[in-house]
């Protein structure tokens, strides 16, 4: 795909009715910060969970690991089915069971079962995230994607602002499990709010019609396409560099540095206003810079902050060193995900949308969760890991993005 192609998709494909378009930002945000939701709100709790279920730190990031991997495989099986069943019932479906896998979550009696649930409650939570990707595909296209995509930011942005210093809080006055009490009852507010704020986007005449071989075989085209490959990868390694931030933060801040839970929160939300701002930033930009100068620009921002925490840590400046290089490594981000998404997904045809969509979220989850422990691998007294692995990732994503930008559009898949 060349860079004026992705500059000039900017019409809308089927666009939704002007009235409706605030309360679609605002479900669609909402569905794709089904993640950052999931995963933040918990954050504060790793250093008591794992005292109270006497495991270690490695042990407790697995439980946020297990929900990664849960919204990986979980897109892999929602967005094909989306593409062939329609977007309704399959988003109905997954948020159903993630309201029922949190409620569960609340009495684990041990990290194992824990895990196990968290694998079942990012599965289910998946559908939200893949579906309104696939959604905004099927109404828009090329620059239109990338603005729309940076304006969900600006409801998906307040999910990882609000939800660890709500962790935090909520931790002043319940034990830990209430977390995922409070996870259900959000589950609770998508699923209705999607069923009475969504119509069908994909109707009956668009959708796949030729069963798992043809999704297969459209797997096996948009892998085979060079760019859509190496923005899934740009989006992948990003958001690992970006999650094992998120993983290793809790016990680095608190434990090495000796912020409290609230310190810590207030730090996190700090890190996502970052991550809103640029993607305010890019959708004001989008249409008069190239998406593709947009993704590298994050991508830069991403590489700094990497280079600014490892420095830190090596040379121990402590909080005044790390928090400016976390900064940068999350506010990158708001450049990132929007404008790769909006590169990858443009012109591709709605019937596909789901699945390219949830290759994606594979690429973006898979590589999340398995970067997650490695912050952890020398054991909670030092930061070096979590340093050297963020630097590491964000050198790669800038690698492969610079292949992507270089490399022909496939064919259409069949």
């Amino acid at each position: 795909m060349t860079q004026a192609a992705a500059s000039a998709g900017s019409e809308l494909s089927a666009s939704p009715p002007a009235g409706r378009r605030p309360v679609l930002v605002l479900v669609l945000g909402a569905l794709t910060a089904v993640a950052p939701l999931s995963i933040d709100m918990y954050l504060p709790a790793l250093p008591r969970m794992s005292a109270d279920l006497s495991t270690g730190a490695v042990q407790a990031q697995l439980t946020l690991t297990a929900c990664v991997v849960g919204l990986a495989v979980g897109q892999a099986v929602a967005g094909p089915l989306s593409d062939r069943l329609g977007r309704r019932r399959p988003l109905l479906a997954g948020l159903a069971a993630y309201t029922v896998a949190s409620l569960l979550c609340v009495a684990a009696p041990s990290v194992e079962t824990l895990i196990a649930l968290r694998l079942v409650q990012g599965a289910a939570g998946a559908a939200g995230i893949v579906i309104a990707r696939a959604i905004v595909q099927d109404l828009y296209d090329g620059v239109a994607a990338a603005r729309f995509f940076s304006v969900l930011m600006l409801v998906n942005g307040l999910a990882p602002i609000l939800a660890p210093v709500l962790g935090g809080q909520l931790l002043r006055v319940v034990p830990w499990p209430g977390v995922f009490a409070v996870l259900a009852a959000i589950g609770v507010a998508l699923f209705l709010g999607s069923l009475l704020g969504l119509a069908e986007t994909l109707p009956p005449e668009r959708r796949e019609t030729g069963g798992p071989r043809a999704t297969a075989a459209v797997c096996g085209a948009l892998v085979r396409d060079r760019a859509f490959t190496g923005y899934g990868l740009a989006i992948g390694l990003s958001f690992a560099a970006m999650f094992t931030y998120i993983s290793g933060s809790p016990f680095v801040l608190q434990d090495i540095y000796g912020m409290s839970p609230q310190g810590f929160s207030v730090a996190f939300g700090v890190n996502s206003l970052g991550i809103v701002a640029a993607g305010q930033a890019g959708a004001l930009l989008a249409g008069r810079v190239a998406l593709t100068r947009l993704l590298a620009a994050g991508l830069a921002v991403v590489a700094a902050g990497g280079a600014v925490l490892m420095a830190a840590v090596l040379a121990g400046w402590g909080l005044g060193g790390v928090l400016p290089g976390l900064f940068l490594v999350a506010s990158g981000q708001g450049l990132i995900g929007p404008n790769a998404t909006a590169l990858a997904l443009a012109g591709r045809p709605p019937r596909v949308a789901g699945t390219a969509s949830a290759l994606l979220g594979v690429a973006q989850f898979a590589l999340g969760g398995a970067a997650a422990p490695l912050a952890g691998v020398a054991g909670p007294g030092t930061a070096v890991p979590m340093a050297v692995t963020i630097a590491a990732l964000a050198v790669l994503a800038a690698a492969v993005t610079a292949v992507a930008s270089r490399a022909p559009r496939g064919a259409s898949p069949p």
